[in-house]
């Protein structure tokens, strides 16, 4: 487990994520890998705190995967040690009224973490080069000049569309945000298995929607489209990082490493000084408070 460095996972040269694994072989079984887990779960709050008081940066964690890609689950499992006012997590859905009458980043903004604060998008503002993509027709609800019909969305679009998330995450980098971007790669045949689960499990009927079959048999575009994503966006300001996800509690694992690794990078965070003054009269203020 202590061999698992980012640079394992991170996208630095062009990929192909047919040739890329969706599990990784590793010795070890789940007790093992809960154990893990927890000593960075600890880690990583700790240093939450240290963050918040700093009060210098924040984190922008980024997950995105198909269904079932066990995105719910790890943002549970990850982050549950954290105090409640350090991690806050948006789960991104279809535009509203009110998001459509404003450009495709516009809530993305809004829903950016406070200085010494986590954030993370469950989905994210790729579903705007992802879903756009395989259904192109959602373009037209955001009634875009020159954008009438889906023939009028050309190739220079979606380039654009890729430099401006791109400008869009340099430019919060730049202001102290730390931006980590996760793809969570699972086989087809492991998403097939977990969909069967959720018909089999009645505590997990609810999660079950027929629109999942239906955006199941785009499975090759989307990987398409979530390959030239990845290339054209995983930029050393915001990484990629492509995660094995058949292994839902390997992938925690990982994930989990992956940010306590990045976070260390960030020599400079302390927690902050006292003023001397203040600590200079700490006798005086133990006997008013002893009063």
């Amino acid at each position: 487990m202590n061999s698992i460095t980012p640079d394992d996972f991170k996208v630095i040269d062009k990929i192909a994520l047919a040739k890329l694994p969706t599990e990784l072989k590793i010795d070890a079984d789940d007790d093992a890998k809960e154990k893990a887990l927890d000593k960075i779960q600890t880690k990583l709050s700790e240093w939450q705190d240290v963050m918040y008081a700093h009060n210098k940066y924040s984190v922008l964690i980024c997950l995105q995967g198909m269904d079932t890609s066990g995105k719910d689950s790890l943002i549970r499992e990850v982050f549950k040690e954290f105090n409640p006012r350090g991690v806050v997590v948006h789960s991104f859905k279809t535009p509203n009224s009110t998001e459509l009458e404003h450009d495709y980043l516009w809530r993305h903004y809004l829903a950016l973490p406070e200085k010494g604060k986590f954030a993370v998008f469950n989905r994210t503002h790729y579903e705007n080069v992802l879903v756009t993509r395989v259904h192109p027709e959602y373009i037209l609800s955001e009634n875009l000049p020159g954008i009438d019909k889906v023939e009028d969305i050309t190739p220079e679009f979606w380039e654009n569309r890729f430099e401006q998330i791109n400008n869009f995450e340099k430019h919060i980098t730049q202001n102290g945000t730390i931006v980590l971007k996760f793809y969570f790669h699972m086989s087809k045949d492991e998403q097939r298995k977990r969909l069967l689960r959720r018909l089999e499990n009645e505590e997990h009927h609810w999660k079950f929607s027929p629109g999942d079959l239906k955006e199941r048999e785009r499975w090759d575009d989307y990987m398409k489209y979530y390959e030239e994503a990845i290339n054209k966006t995983s930029k050393s300001n915001a990484p990629w990082f492509v995660i094995p996800a058949d292994d839902k509690e390997m992938a925690r694992v990982i994930v989990a490493q992956i940010i306590w690794q990045e976070m260390q990078k960030l020599t400079d965070v302390n927690e902050p000084e006292l003023d001397d003054k203040v600590k200079a009269n700490f006798a005086e203020y133990r006997k008013q408070l002893e009063k």
